[in-house]
């Protein structure tokens, strides 16, 4: 997922700072316990963990009624910092936060997709990360010492059950809607087939039913550049030298299945990092060279690499079609939810003809779907760069749904 920042730069339209009447301006992580030994999580490894803190933050007011609340469903490396400017950024040490706001604040705020001034948007950390809720870097309260690899495997129909539970925490019977880019809209899936009672309303975002064999293979060897770095250590690297090398190698791999062919043409061609001509030497020779280590490096200052093999793993393993036993609109049969799937033209992480595949298998199983294909050069990261048009998308559904 690309930096936000940088997302709202190259789209020339500017960032709302925290006084902006189409900011929510500061905002504060929440952190609460959700599991403890007296109630454990169960897990479809077959083990159960407790206990488990889930990291949160909300936006907007949450009515009365109880009826007009959000979940956002972050991403790979998103977090539960969907929009804002984070007050606390010192207290958890997250200097990469200091001068950026949450990373789909393009899409939540006053006026924006998902108004504030008529939602109460929730944003959490899902299991297995490493900001703020429960991962690999966590004390193992057995031990006493991180996890690290002795953490439990985990799903995203785990995520979801935790999710579950914050939204009992809160007290909300019925989500408005919950909404996701990506692996988020993965979520969304397991949300809607699983616990069709709990919500109102879906939007999918680039995302299908499963994970393809290309993707499947970008995720395995960024895996293992990660377990062959020498500093990696079983994943016990915690108090010495992090295994950056790998962790930088994975996410500049990963990196390029955010993009497009023609978006990275555009943007870097074949364009000499000095100058028109070669320097004759075996590194950093191409500006593409330059911009992914840039990536890799940054990525290496805030994310942590024994959470990146769990969640990529999680990514893998995730296919809506098992809930039908193999069959899609057999999965989809007994959902409630409304629908709204949208995909992009030049996405080949989750390309639009699986997206469709999903959009037909809703409909095959007796239900109403809205799918719209964007045109767009940018690839998979267009679900955040696209902020012009997917908000009128998004705005509409959910007033044609009379949510507001």
């Amino acid at each position: 997922m690309t930096d936000p920042l940088n997302v709202c730069l190259e789209k020339k339209t500017g960032i709302d700072l925290p006084g902006s009447p189409y900011s929510v301006g500061w905002t504060r992580p929440q952190r609460i316990l959700l599991v403890d030994n007296e109630n454990p999580l169960p897990l479809d490894c077959g083990a159960t963990l407790a206990p488990v803190t889930v990291e949160y933050e909300t936006y907007g007011k949450l009515s009365r009624a109880r009826d007009n609340a959000i979940f956002i469903l972050h991403a790979l490396s998103g977090d539960a910092h969907a929009a804002g400017w984070d007050a606390d950024w010192e207290k958890y040490n997250r200097p990469w936060r200091k001068d950026r706001p949450g990373w789909w604040d393009c899409s939540i705020g006053p006026g924006k997709a998902f108004d504030t001034n008529h939602y109460f948007v929730v944003c959490a950390n899902i299991l297995g990360s490493c900001y703020g809720t429960t991962g690999p870097w966590s004390l193992n309260p057995h031990t006493g010492k991180p996890y690290g690899l002795s953490f439990p495997v985990v799903t995203v129909d785990d995520w979801v059950r935790l999710q579950l539970r914050l939204q009992d925490y809160l007290g909300i019977d019925k989500l408005l809607a919950i909404a996701g880019g990506s692996l988020g809209g993965q979520q969304a899936m397991s949300w809607v087939i699983n616990y069709p009672e709990r919500v109102q309303s879906a939007i999918i975002i680039a995302a299908s039913a499963r994970l393809g064999a290309q993707g499947l293979a970008f995720n395995a060897v960024g895996r293992q550049a990660i377990l062959n770095d020498p500093c990696f250590l079983d994943g016990n690297y915690y108090g010495s030298a992090p295994p950056a090398g790998g962790l930088e190698l994975a996410r500049m791999l990963g990196h390029i299945t955010y993009l497009s062919a023609d978006s990275m043409e555009g943007k870097f061609g074949r364009r000499y990092q000095n100058g028109t001509k070669p320097c004759f030497r075996l590194n950093n020779e191409f500006s593409v060279e330059s911009y992914l280590e840039h990536q890799g490096r940054s990525f290496v200052q805030r994310f942590d690499a024994n959470s990146y093999l769990y969640l990529t793993r999680a990514m893998d393993y995730f296919d809506a079609s098992a809930y039908g036993g193999g069959e899609l609109a057999a999965a989809f049969a007994s959902i409630e939810a409304e629908m709204l799937l949208i995909s992009y033209s030049s996405d080949w992480l989750y390309p639009p003809e699986a997206t469709r595949a999903v959009a037909k298998a809703i409909i095959a199983g007796g239900r109403p779907v809205s799918y719209i294909e964007i045109p767009s050069a940018y690839g998979h990261d267009a679900f955040l760069l696209e902020t012009d048009k997917n908000t009128p998308l998004i705005d509409s559904f959910l007033k044609r749904g009379n949510y507001q």
